[in-house]
């Protein structure tokens, strides 16, 4: 009995002795490696100022770090991007997702992946991974839809600011044509142009002024994307590979996409450019039943292959299988009278990852000017500042070369192979400026032909496709301001971006007086009308005028009669101030004198009182509430020429006025012996309620007050709250 007990106990010690702790697998030690490389400092804002040992290393901390701040708003970039948003949304998000598989499908994405660069490869692992080990060690969280973030996923994301060109294509166009066959009726299509001419304004402003018009005499920058608030979070990247990025990056993006390092600052304003055109296809069946469509004097296939759609009803997810067709041209998006219409544009997801990812490590103009050969930052300009002194201008990047003896704005007969794209302009044939004669250049969404007025590009030397000459309230704005301005410094730059006139008011509202001195001067209004007469233009939380003019301005987009040719926004607020009856003019104030009244119970309101800015919570769509807590803001919108804008595209039914879109990110820098910057951020960096940065920026980030960057290591080591590596509580 003695023996068999020994050898039990022999054995079991064995046993016990030769367990092991289980495998890990290659995912979880890069992810281990990862963070004992990675240290992520945040500052006394919150700011992460991440510090890999690679490159990889820091995209794997960066994407940690975005994940701490806001994993919400970065899953659901991807949700959206891979075309998964009817599982989250529903039946309604169905055709956002058909967009997206139209123009690429995951074995597409993976397959892009695949042949990719060996170093940008990494990069994509690094970005899977820091997001994965963030799900990993918070195991509190709970994805809405993505579990397991995957390398591919970037060559969704990769151009820069999420949609970009993709978002120009309609997705009711889509569903008319994929649900019915048809193309959706004129009379909607005028509609949805109507409803998005009411929107708050996209767009940014990128103002580069020389050494020769500052005080230190160093080139300043400023930075003034306008997106949706809490669109993007405020980032410092840093390896020992010579990564050293600050500034503004889309959820989920592992690149900084609009900012500086310590030599070159970047800023991207929306282009217009027409880089999107519609082939009308002629298509047919053959005599084995496929489809085939004509090319010249020859029937190629149509692409085809079906689409697999998961979609939230209620408690239950189910399934719609769509079919998708393709032509060389590219995917089939609408019908136009009766024939089918593919939509092409700029997708080459690996260049354009490499070419927003290279640009960031740029140490002065001839290897940015170098990168911008690459020719994927469809969407955007970009407004350029350097430390050798340079300041530039790139009114696009990728320009599809064209027959000119065809009309592109309009639906182009794809059969005729003379309307193909015949490869693209190269950099210099675009439109560029580099160190005008004046000292300083603007692009707020405008014309570049005014970008440095008597120094700017002239239309005449390009294609009329490679511009549209438009001019808007901002550019004007900008404009006005630059022309007689000198010795900027950091602080006057702000001052600049936050000027508090409205010229889009100096175009309208006199239009309104006239009307009421020649056919109204009745008691009701004449109160009312004095006060804007005597308005010079300028919006404050204190005007009463500006109340009036917003709200008024707003009703006439609305409500005025349109002339019958379309106008751009900025001539018809100028046309409803000069040309607009005079009759439809009261009409429409008075109608506002009483909302206003039905509203709030008087005319005469502070703006700071109607005008708010209120975060809750950290849902993407915010829960607005009059009877909540918020704070006056004296900021206007972009429509009305605002440089610093501020505006609304929801408001759940409030009757307050609450911004969702505007000044989001906002950098100025100095581009000296060392960088210096100062930076803004609506709200705060983290999307946490509980969290100290989740509302700190609100009073600085409607005063106009920036905050300090602290770009070198001894900087932020001074102002450091939290060091730790990833993984770490």
């Amino acid at each position: 009995m003695r023996l068999y007990s020994l050898l039990f106990c022999t054995t079991f010690l064995l046993i016990v002795s030769c367990k092991t702790e289980p495998t890990k697998t290659a995912e979880q030690q890069r992810w281990e490696t990862h963070a004992q490389n990675t240290t992520i400092i945040r500052d006394d804002f919150g700011v992460p100022h991440i510090y890999g040992k690679t490159d990889a290393d820091a995209v794997f901390g960066l994407l940690y770090a975005q994940s701490e701040d806001d994993f919400n708003r970065v899953e659901q970039n991807y949700i959206w991007a891979t075309g998964r948003l009817a599982e989250v949304e529903g039946e309604k998000a169905i055709y956002s997702d058909v967009r997206a598989k139209l123009y690429m499908t995951q074995e597409e994405a993976i397959a892009n992946y695949e042949r990719s660069p060996e170093w940008l490869k990494k990069l994509c692992v690094a970005f899977a991974d820091g997001i994965n080990y963030y799900l990993e060690t918070h195991p509190e969280v709970t994805p809405r839809v993505i579990t397991h973030f995957e390398p591919w996923m970037p060559m969704y994301f990769s151009e820069g600011s999420i949609g970009g060109d993709i978002e120009r294509v309609s997705t009711k166009k889509i569903a008319a044509m994929y649900e019915s066959g048809m193309e959706i009726p004129k009379a909607l299509e005028v509609a949805m142009m109507q409803e998005q001419e009411m929107q708050e304004p996209q767009g940014s402003n990128g103002i580069a002024i020389s050494g020769k018009l500052t005080k230190s005499g160093n080139p300043l920058l400023l930075i003034n994307p306008h997106t949706s608030f809490y669109f993007r979070g405020e980032v410092h990247v840093v390896s020992e590979e010579g990564l050293n990025a600050y500034g503004a990056v889309t959820w989920g993006q592992f690149f900084v996409y609009q900012g500086f390092n310590e030599k070159t600052g970047w800023m991207h304003t929306s282009t217009y450019t027409d880089v999107i055109d519609e082939f009308v296809e002629t298509v047919e069946e053959d005599h084995n039943g496929n489809l085939v469509y004509r090319y010249g004097d020859e029937m190629k296939p149509v692409e085809q292959y079906d689409m697999t759609i998961r979609y939230k009803d209620g408690v239950e997810m189910k399934e719609k299988v769509i079919p998708a067709y393709r032509t060389h041209h590219g995917p089939i998006t609408h019908m136009k009278n009766g024939k089918w219409v593919a939509s092409a544009l700029m997708w080459e997801p690996v260049n354009a990852l490499k070419q927003s990812y290279i640009r960031s490590k740029q140490d002065g103009y001839k290897g940015f000017r170098e990168m911008m050969d690459i020719r994927t930052n469809s969407s955007n300009n970009t407004v350029y500042a350097d430390a050798e002194g340079n300041i530039a201008y790139f009114h696009g990047n990728y320009i599809p070369k064209r027959d000119t003896s065809f009309d592109y704005t309009q639906p182009i007969d794809g059969s005729n192979p003379k309307t193909d794209w015949q490869g693209l302009h190269t950099v210099d044939e675009t439109i560029m400026l580099l160190n005008p004669e004046n000292g300083w250049l603007q692009n707020c969404n405008s014309t570049p032909f005014t970008a440095a007025l008597a120094y700017s590009p002239k239309k005449e030397d390009y294609p009329n496709y490679m511009s549209i000459d438009r001019e808007n309230f901002r550019g004007i704005h900008a404009i006005e301001l630059l022309k007689e301005g000198k010795d900027y410094t950091l602080e006057s730059l702000i001052d600049l971006g936050y000027d508090s006139y409205l010229p889009a008011f100096e175009a309208l509202i006199p239009g309104l007086v006239e009307a009421y001195d020649k056919i109204d001067r009745t008691k009701k209004t004449g109160a009312y009308i004095e006060i804007l007469r005597n308005w010079d233009y300028r919006t404050s939380t204190t005007s009463t005028a500006m109340t009036l003019a917003h709200y008024y301005g707003t009703a006439y987009f609305k409500n005025g009669k349109r002339p019958e040719q379309k106008l751009s926004t900025m001539n018809l607020l100028s046309y409803f101030g000069k040309e607009s009856p005079l009759e439809e003019r009261m009409e429409i104030f008075t109608n506002v004198i009483t909302q206003l009244e039905a509203d709030f119970g008087r005319v005469l309101i502070p703006w700071g009182e109607v005008n708010r800015f209120q975060r809750i919570n950290g849902d993407i769509r915010q829960p607005f509430n009059d009877d909540l807590p918020s704070t006056p803001v004296g900021l206007a919108s972009g429509r009305w020429g605002a440089l610093a804008a501020y505006g609304e595209r929801y408001n759940n039914g409030t009757k307050k006025i609450y911004g969702t879109r505007g000044n989001s990110f906002v950098a100025v820098v100095e581009f000296g012996d060392k960088v210096k910057a100062k930076t803004s951020l609506a709200g705060g960096q983290s999307g946490n309620p509980d969290s100290p940065h989740f509302d700190d920026q609100i009073n600085p980030y409607v005063n106009g007050e920036f905050k300090e960057v602290a770009f070198y290591k001894e900087d932020v080591l001074k102002r450091a709250k939290k060091t730790y590596h990833p993984g770490e509580k």
